[in-house]
């Protein structure tokens, strides 16, 4: 043979072989050998498993709460924002009263009376007097009565004399509008209430939508705190109860919120 054939032969015979067929061969002898029983075991045929029944699954939004401790912290945020709303109920319904010019004792009911250290109710006793008065606030009703007459002007008459100044300071610190008490004699104040403008009017629902907003947010507040005290993560069907919950009472707080709405006629 010749030098040149046996130079080409040399080369022929250390040409490396396709990349495809290195990637095989490594593949092949790197890789575990398939195992057939084991792929059948772990996820088997879909024609012998069959379609699954959706019947029998629960949706999240209408599994039971079984946890009794989530249970019972549902129970107390659902009573703390009851709360709430009641509270809301109660100013909102004194802005409309003002609001529709209907006069009713109920304008009176955010006065407190602060006594001097000698006065107190007619009804408590004379060696509770100086304890029962220094420090504490009355309601109205409990040092007077509260009147309407002609329909438009209320008349306070109080139990002891001593109590008209403290009556007739409070009644000012008040700031109800249109509250203007006049001394009529030293038991009674007469207090004509004016009726309401459209401006009155638009005033008591944009004070109405702002406590509306404060009860929101301390409804919200509600929420977290339960929330984080039970450290239950989003999308678990305690928090979900929680938010329907809240849902629930906001929902409630808008209801109010739309009544004085359209009682004054605002926009």
């Amino acid at each position: 043979m010749s030098s040149s054939l046996l130079s080409r032969s040399l080369r022929l015979s250390t040409v490396r072989p396709p990349a495809a067929t290195l990637t095989t061969a490594t593949r092949t002898a790197t890789s575990p050998p398939f195992n057939n029983r084991l792929w059948r075991a772990s996820y088997g045929s879909s024609s012998k498993r069959g379609p699954i029944a959706t019947a029998s699954l629960t949706p999240g939004s209408q599994q039971t709460l079984a946890d009794p401790t989530a249970r019972d912290e549902i129970a107390r945020a659902d009573a703390r924002m009851a709360v709430s709303v009641e509270w809301l109920r109660r100013e909102v319904a004194q802005l409309e009263a003002r609001a529709s010019g209907r006069v009713t004792p109920r304008l009176l009911a955010p006065v407190r009376v602060s006594l001097a250290h000698h006065a107190s109710p007619a009804s408590a006793s004379a060696s509770a007097l100086a304890s029962a008065s220094e420090g504490k606030k009355f309601q109205l009703e409990e040092l007077a009565t509260v009147g309407v007459r002609d329909g438009s002007t209320l008349v306070v008459t109080v139990f002891d004399p001593k109590n008209l100044k403290h009556v007739q300071d409070a009644l000012y610190e008040a700031k109800i509008q249109g509250v203007i008490p006049q001394r009529v004699d030293e038991r009674t104040l007469r207090i004509p209430v004016p009726k309401p403008t459209v401006e009155a009017r638009l005033a008591a629902y944009s004070a109405a939508s702002k406590l509306a907003e404060e009860t929101r947010v301390q409804i919200r507040r509600q929420l977290q705190a339960s929330v984080k005290k039970g450290k239950y993560p989003r999308h678990s069907v305690q928090y979900d109860e929680f938010r329907k919950l809240q849902d629930r009472h906001i929902a409630d707080v808008d209801a109010v919120l739309a009544h004085i709405k359209r009682s004054t006629g605002a926009r």
